[in-house]
């Protein structure tokens, strides 16, 4: 069996399917995490617990269920994905969004079953590290959670190696039903197939800074993500381009987005910036990951458009792409199906 891809989605469906006993070849062209899972951020977060829909359902299993997935990957693969369920927060503005965060509160006892919470705190509570809140008051929820995509990556291609799966690196020939996840590579081929644009790419940026806060919550302010990490760094990201001309680089934009994480947190003010990236994320036409059956390719299946969730959807989309394939179960939510993206 083959998986094309060695991104998230490629690497998190192949160490599935080994976990189960297949036998799997995974064909990455260029490296692990040649696209957007080469990225710095790691942000593993929820949507908001209102207006339940089966994406915000499967969404909220996947990241219940990563804390064993990621701790299986590590114990296998001896190596540290940097998976945290450190939480969120995020400030609110005026008295209206104090009355509706509070609201999600109620919703997240019945929604989140228990298993997390969405509670209105006090700024000071997180000292130097809260985002400015006009109001002083935070959204702090216990489901969010972060790893470091490079480390994961290496991780689940040790742990696929240490089940007896296949990684070949450049080109490779299939054996027995074929999983594309090759990103927006694979979009672009898809559309081409089908004769319609079935996702796009859409270009990002972040940034690495130098401050040691490893179990800090990450926070998400003025639309930027701070995502402290394991090894003395915090992640900054990222830009929304969907207007590009170099898909790699980066620019001034991603200053914007150090200044106003600077701005949002004490604690950063003064951080040095030590590394940047910039990449191509796939976004389906839903802005749901886009799975299921290839059309017209019997054998073939497809996961991709992870777009900025890839990495909190990917255990339990893992799971769902598995029953597909070994056990012809299929248990895709409709809004997450190739054929909504049609």
């Amino acid at each position: 069996m083959t998986v094309r891809g060695g991104g998230i989605f490629g690497l998190a469906c192949a160490w599935e399917m080994c976990r189960r006993g297949a036998k799997i070849r995974l064909i990455e062209r260029e490296k692990l995490g040649a696209g957007a899972s080469g990225g710095l951020v790691g942000a593993l977060a929820p949507h908001v617990p209102e207006l339940w829909n089966p994406k915000k359902a499967f969404q909220f299993e996947s990241l219940v269920m990563a804390e064993k997935f990621w701790a299986d990957v590590a114990a296998t693969s001896g190596e540290d994905p940097g998976y945290l369920r450190s939480g969120r927060l995020q400030p609110i503005l005026d008295d209206a969004a104090l009355e509706r965060a509070r609201a999600r509160g109620t919703e997240a006892e019945t929604l989140w079953q228990g298993k997390a919470r969405w509670s209105v705190v006090r700024s000071e509570t997180f000292g130097d590290w809260a985002p400015h809140s006009p109001t002083g008051w935070l959204i702090h929820d216990t489901l969010s959670a972060r790893l470091h995509p490079r480390n994961a990556a290496k991780a689940l291609a040790a742990g696929i190696s240490a089940l007896g799966g296949e990684i070949v690196f450049g080109d490779g020939d299939d054996e027995g039903a074929v999983r594309w996840a090759t990103g927006h590579w694979g979009l672009a081929d898809l559309s081409a197939d089908l004769g319609k644009t079935v996702g796009v790419p859409i270009k990002g940026q972040a940034a690495l800074l130098q401050l040691d806060r490893p179990h800090a919550p990450q926070y998400l302010a003025d639309s930027v993500h701070a995502i402290p990490h394991m090894d003395g760094t915090v992640a900054i990201g990222s830009t929304t381009e969907r207007e590009f001309t170099e898909p790699d680089t980066t620019d001034s934009q991603i200053d914007a987005v150090v200044e106003r994480a600077r701005a949002a947190c004490p604690a950063l003010a003064t951080a040095p910036v030590i590394g940047t990236w910039a990449g191509l994320r796939p976004r389906a036409r839903s802005r749901a990951p886009m799975l299921g059956y290839w059309p017209k390719r019997p054998g073939h299946f497809v996961a991709n458009g992870g777009f900025k969730i890839g990495f909190g959807m990917a255990p339990k989309v893992s799971q769902v792409v598995a029953d597909l394939i070994l056990d012809g179960r299929d248990a895709i939510p409709h809004g997450l199906r190739v054929e909504d993206n049609l």
